[in-house]
């Protein structure tokens, strides 16, 4: 079976034997290229198979995977908050654990959503950064009225833009590359102008941190959805004066027992647009080297690569 694996050499393709164990064999269809890979393959990190933003088929019926592993039993899962599980097994496929880049895989079957049957397999690699979008833009408590922006523009940001229209909101995103510009606006998203009562952290940089605290309203939620490998620096001068509040959000759970994966499906699968806007780049996964090397360039137009295996 052919698998993505980081090496010495960099990112290969290899033959490596077929997944066992406990669960269910997913034959993949479509895995995606995230951000965190890149810099997993950046930082040296091997020993385990790519790709946590992945679904396929088991017996000709398409699924999705939610990648999070979690007990189910803890505290945190039993509130909903299967991405805070506090068993030690808890952790993320395709993170220091095989994932999707790859023919197959076994999976738990809970990990395991069946697809409206309007949302294409080939598409639905993109349910998992729909998902964490998902949870940060709840987490921001949208209220009528409020004004919305998003700094980032990545494949997570573009998705937070998306998700705040699909709530009935209007959105106003910054992005560093005219691309990605075009993409929101194709998404229904706006330029910035004035100050926010919410803003999206998707950025992941310090310099991303310090333009949302610019653009933020006195009083303003700022929701860091940037995921940072070191200390966050928040910009003191604009939180202190404007008394800013900083909103954590990570990956997605099931508050009040609906499953923000699920929710993420549903708007996919009701707006095509979505993929067709944010998926830029498609691949065969022997072509894993190329389709990260691409993923790696965001000036030469690529927002989210994915990778298909031969079917």
């Amino acid at each position: 079976m052919l698998a993505v694996r980081n090496t010495a050499d960099g990112i290969q393709v290899q033959d490596v034997a077929d997944p066992e164990g406990p669960g269910v064999r997913l034959d993949i269809a479509s895995a995606g290229i995230c951000g965190t890979d890149v810099a997993f393959v950046a930082n040296g990190h091997q020993g385990f198979t790519y790709g946590h933003e992945f679904a396929g088929t088991v017996d000709g019926a398409a699924f999705v995977v939610e990648p999070s592993i979690y007990c189910g039993r803890c505290p945190e899962c039993a509130a909903g908050n299967t991405q805070r599980c506090a068993d030690p097994a808890h952790g993320t496929l395709g993170i220091f654990r095989d994932g999707g880049m790859a023919e197959s895989v076994v999976v738990p079957e809970y990990t395991l959503l069946p697809l409206p049957a309007s949302l294409p397999v080939q598409d639905a690699c993109l349910v998992e950064p729909a998902a964490v979008a998902w949870h940060g833009v709840r987490k921001a408590g949208l209220l009528p009225g409020e004004r919305v922006v998003i700094v980032g523009g990545g494949s997570i940001a573009l998705l937070a833009a998306a998700v705040t229209r699909h709530l009935g909101f209007d959105v106003d995103l910054e992005a560093r590359y005219e691309h990605q510009t075009s993409a929101a606006k194709h998404l229904g998203a706006g330029r910035p102008q004035g100050t926010y009562d919410v803003v999206i952290d998707a950025a992941g940089s310090s310099s991303g941190l310090a333009r949302c605290a610019e653009l933020a309203a006195a009083g303003a939620r700022i929701i860091v959805l940037g995921v940072y490998n070191d200390t966050i620096s928040i910009p003191a001068a604009h939180s202190l004066i404007k008394e800013l509040t900083y909103i954590n959000a990570m990956a997605y759970g099931r508050p009040g027992g609906v499953r923000e994966f699920g929710q993420a499906a549903d708007m996919l699968a009701t707006r095509p647009e979505i993929a067709e806007t944010v998926i830029t780049h498609r691949f065969p996964l022997n072509a894993a080297a190329e389709a990260f090397r691409v993923a790696r360039d965001r000036s030469a137009g690529a927002i989210k690569v994915t990778l298909e295996p031969p079917r």
